[in-house]
């Protein structure tokens, strides 16, 4: 799963509203088609790590693939059964922030309908609206 080899604060802030567009990784810069979000979300790593296998067992040997998003934050939780108080949760699991706009996946060496049927199977695996996007199209 992914997640960050060391970080500089272990809990950090939650911020839970996300407010504006991507300002970066908007642009194909990889592949020839790509998945875009069209919604603000927290996509956790075993969402990212679904869609990846997904798009790995379409592709399977050709094709290469880049995943453009890293999950960075870290979510932290109570046990179960645990009262109110005694300070913040430990961290339970990780999630990358998406802002509409962003690019999640970038494919390439494949044809057009293949890699539209691998992106759409790891769309299903996301909690957000996607859009599928090609080169020429930009």
């Amino acid at each position: 799963m992914l997640m960050p080899k060391r970080v500089k604060y272990r809990k950090p802030h939650s911020h839970p509203r996300i407010k504006g567009l991507a300002k970066r990784g908007v642009d194909i810069s990889f592949g020839e088609y790509a998945l875009k979000a069209l919604e603000p979300k927290w996509v956790t790593a075993r969402q990212i790590e679904a869609s990846r296998v997904a798009i790995g067992r379409h592709l399977k040997k050709g094709g290469k693939l880049w995943v453009r998003i890293f999950p960075d934050k870290a979510v932290t939780k109570h046990p179960a059964e645990t009262r109110m108080g005694k300070g913040k949760g430990a961290p339970d699991h990780w999630v990358a922030v998406v802002k509409p706009g962003r690019v999640l996946f970038e494919i390439e060496g494949i044809s057009r309908d293949d890699a539209k049927a691998a992106l759409r199977i790891a769309a299903y695996k996301l909690p957000i609206r996607t859009k599928f996007i090609s080169r020429e199209h930009l």
